[in-house]
């Protein structure tokens, strides 16, 4: 590999390394499957309604621009979760859902590292239940 395409990788986002729209759009699905699916995971099913399709799209527009890809999420991500209790519980259980949903989405090893501290992050600043 020469210089020139390193630096050309160096400024591929996390969207562009992990494969893009098809890619993200895997994640987000499996992420719902498993929700939807492991018993584990029941306080933040229990958050949503019958139908998780347009929640599979407004996450699917969230991760796309935070991801680096393009932004198609216009809201606020906070204030949309404000009306929900979610504390440690919950916030762990999504993400447990988001890791398996990587790992099945086979998103490589080191993108999931590299994601896991932001992926922290971002549901921690979720939890409006401190107790």
């Amino acid at each position: 590999m020469n210089a020139e395409s390193t630096d050309a990788e160096d400024e591929l986002s996390p969207y562009d390394l992990m494969g893009g729209a098809e890619t993200v759009r895997a994640i987000v699905d499996r992420f719902y499957d498993i929700m939807d699916t492991d018993p584990a995971a029941a306080a933040i099913r229990a958050m949503h309604g019958p139908d998780l399709g347009p929640m599979r799209d407004r996450l699917f527009d969230f991760m796309s621009g935070w991801l680096g890809g393009p932004r198609l999420y216009h809201g606020c991500v906070v204030g949309a979760h404000r009306r929900f209790a979610i504390g440690i519980a919950e916030r762990d259980q999504w993400l447990m859902c988001m890791s398996r949903a990587l790992e099945d989405a086979s998103v490589d090893s080191t993108a999931r590292e590299i994601l896991a501290k932001p992926m922290y992050a971002i549901a921690d600043i979720m939890r409006n239940d401190r107790a």
